[in-house]
């Protein structure tokens, strides 16, 4: 009984928070647009008894998830939201990856406040984190400021608007997510091997390849699904530093919901996103779960 308890909590939270919300917007993605509240037709009229169920069924379709197939702006923007997640996963990788290697090589009394510094901007707004950057790559921000008095440029650069400040905003915030994986991973390593490999005529740049690379590949792996999941659907940074020469699917999703109202569109829009992200979700979680066998 103690058992079924623990497994029926989560499995009621997720139907309650996952399933049931998902089933809402399937059931909007085919419908049709209407000029009425709510903004779709057909809506279930439980009083019309089994007649009135019958008829809602039958007027569902999938003519919004054709119309995405048929309109270029949807499936450019799903490839374009994928090419920016993975170039900025990969950007966040090189730069997490020597922080998360500097972090659990320092002196044991160093690495609380390290990872607290990692983990301070979580205690800041993410809105006013990238309303920051705003101010700092605008045309009279403070990075024009700086290189401008130090003669590295002539004429302030144009950063704000453009793909630049997005990768730049997304790596920034996106960071702790890659780091504090691949520092776990590292922190894990036993110090003893790459000695070994060192006795054995290996140099530490070798010895780095062949011995720390691989061990913490499950914290790589782990840090690049936690970065590539969120940013495939992001929203705030490409509409704020990325302007109207971003195009992501999150921002198409916003202005078909707020703007243009078409409920049934969006919702199809946002059934697309899930299954895409399925994949990776179902890969991190078997990555996961080879992690903690191999923990065992």
């Amino acid at each position: 009984m103690r058992r079924f308890a623990l497994i029926a909590l989560p499995c009621a939270w997720l139907l309650a928070l996952f399933l049931v919300p998902f089933l809402i917007v399937l059931k909007i993605s085919l419908s049709d647009i209407a000029l009425a509240i709510p903004p779709y037709t057909p809506t279930l009229d439980l009083s019309a008894g089994w007649q009135g169920i019958r008829a809602f069924f039958s007027a569902l379709d999938f003519d919004n998830f054709r119309f995405l197939a048929t309109d270029d702006l949807y499936w450019k923007s799903y490839i374009s939201s994928l090419q920016i997640a993975f170039l900025a996963t990969l950007m966040t990788l090189f730069v997490g990856y020597p922080i998360a290697y500097g972090m659990a090589n320092a002196p044991d009394h160093w690495r609380p406040t390290l990872m607290m510094l990692v983990i301070l901007p979580f205690w800041t707004s993410f809105l006013i984190r990238v309303y920051s950057w705003m101010g700092i790559l605008s045309t009279e921000g403070y990075l024009n400021q700086l290189l401008l008095w130090l003669g590295v440029i002539s004429t302030p650069l144009t950063i704000l608007n453009t793909p630049t400040a997005v990768y730049i905003g997304i790596v920034y915030t996106y960071l702790p997510f890659m780091v504090l994986p691949i520092y776990s991973a590292l922190e894990r390593m036993d110090g003893s091997l790459l000695e070994a490999a060192e006795d054995l005529g290996c140099s530490r740049v070798k010895a780095f390849w062949l011995i720390t690379v691989p061990l913490s590949k499950t914290g790589i792996i782990a840090g690049c699904f936690l970065v590539f999941i969120p940013v495939i659907g992001e929203f705030v940074i490409p509409s704020l530093l990325g302007g109207s020469q971003t195009l992501m699917i999150g921002k198409v999703l916003w202005e078909e919901f707020f703007n243009n109202r078409d409920w049934p569109v969006a919702s199809a829009v946002a059934v697309v996103l899930l299954l895409i992200l399925i994949v990776p979700i179902v890969l991190f979680q078997m990555n996961e779960q080879k992690s903690r066998e191999a923990d065992q």
